[in-house]
């Protein structure tokens, strides 16, 4: 471990002795950020290959949603959804024209998105498919990630994000990932919906057998279930689509996005999809205070339109093929997978990753481990061919000299 400066360790020591530990974060306090780089309080710089857990696909401030951003704190920032806001409909309008849906439910976290998906797919269930009250059934994947809420980590496979926050929700049946056969077996009558991401990033980036999704999107439409696509992570560019269902030519009928979805200014999330399921909201039937606001919508606004002015997904599909295949050519005894779709990538090892982790930091790059032996790699699509082939020679001298 690296040692800290005493700017660091002042830093860490007051927020570790008021705040509470649900976090294990590296030793590095970051004060400022631009593009794909971060500064910590000593004025270090580190290439940012987290990217807020791919919050920030459009880099760290970007000018045009910062602007964005204070011309609306300029004008009015919150006006709650009692009464209509002027930014609110021109945002939906394109969210909704860019993932060929009819309706979107504005919200703040991803977690919220998700809690949204949830209850319009039981009422939809209930609704629409007569499914007998207090019935209806969700299908999930095992090894999901899809939030920190109580219902979310009731149906979570991970002892670390269930145990101890019990009794778990009823309603929900998981299924291998990737699993097309425990699928079918899982969808029933009673069943409302499928959520599933198309790549599970907290698990370690992993794939879908290739055209699982499209196999397991014609199922749900033959047995009437939703599809609902968990896109927060890998949705707007980061697997080189605008999603990631995309490319297998896959619509579903819910998409719950966030993260991405901001610029990584501000909280902003949504539930996006066909009219015959969000149009079964009715006024009191669900709500948030900030979902929507004058200041969300402006810049979830120009969030999006960084993403298409700036071709960002097809930045990510070039340039995260060439980095993967890169990453390809790194040998080391405990290395056992490497994998990734555009710039959502992983290196898996036999061994726990932290030091690595820890040492990429000390070369200059941050990056996270994920279920102690995956490390990602994730950095915002703006990032340049020679800023990845820097960062690259760092990981490669840290694989070299990574000692399990």
């Amino acid at each position: 471990m690296p040692a800290m400066t005493p700017k660091t360790r002042a830093a860490i020591a007051l927020a570790e002795r008021w705040g509470a530990h649900n976090y294990h974060p590296l030793p590095v306090v970051i004060t400022r950020a631009k593009g794909v780089f971060v500064w910590d309080v000593d004025g270090r710089r580190y290439y940012d290959f987290l990217s807020a857990y791919s919050a920030l696909n459009q880099g760290h401030n970007h000018p045009a949603i910062v602007a964005a951003a204070k011309r609306q704190l300029g004008r009015v920032a919150l006006t709650s959804r009692a009464f209509h806001n002027d930014r609110l409909g021109p945002y939906l309008s394109k969210l909704c024209r860019l993932a060929r849906q009819d309706m979107a439910l504005p919200m703040n976290s991803g977690a919220e998105a998700v809690e949204t998906a949830i209850k319009a797919m039981r009422l939809w269930g209930y609704r629409t498919k007569r499914i007998p009250a207090g019935r209806a059934k969700i299908v999930v994947c095992e090894n999901n990630f899809h939030g920190r809420t109580t219902t979310i980590v009731g149906f979570s496979s991970d002892p670390g994000s269930r145990d101890g926050f019990g009794p778990a929700t009823p309603g929900f049946v998981a299924v291998p990932y990737g699993d097309l056969r425990a699928l079918a077996r899982a969808l029933g009558p009673e069943t409302a919906g499928f959520l599933v991401e198309p790549i599970q990033g907290e698990a370690g980036v992993i794939l879908p057998p290739p055209g699982y999704l499209k196999a397991a999107r014609e199922l749900c439409a033959r047995r009437r279930v939703l599809f609902c696509a968990d896109e927060i992570q890998t949705g707007l560019g980061r697997t080189g689509a605008l999603f990631a269902c995309g490319r297998e030519k896959v619509v579903p009928d819910l998409y719950v996005l966030g993260k991405a979805l901001s610029g990584g200014l501000y909280p902003v999330s949504a539930l996006v999809g066909r009219r015959e399921v969000l149009g079964l909201f009715t006024p009191g039937t669900h709500g948030s205070t900030f979902g929507g606001s004058p200041l969300a919508s402006a810049i979830a606004d120009a969030a999006l339109d960084v993403i298409v002015r700036e071709r960002l997904p097809q930045r990510s599909a070039r340039l995260g093929a060439r980095f993967l295949a890169r990453l390809k050519t790194l040998k080391h005894s405990r290395l056992i997978d490497v994998r990734g779709r555009g710039l959502m990538l992983a290196l898996e090892f036999s061994v726990p990753v932290r030091p690595l982790v820890v040492d990429l930091m000390r070369r200059g790059l941050l990056a996270k481990d994920t279920h102690e032996n995956t490390i990602r790699f994730a950095p915002p699509l703006v990032i340049t061919e020679r800023q990845l082939d820097d960062a690259f020679a760092r990981i490669a001298a840290a694989v070299a000299a990574f000692r399990a």
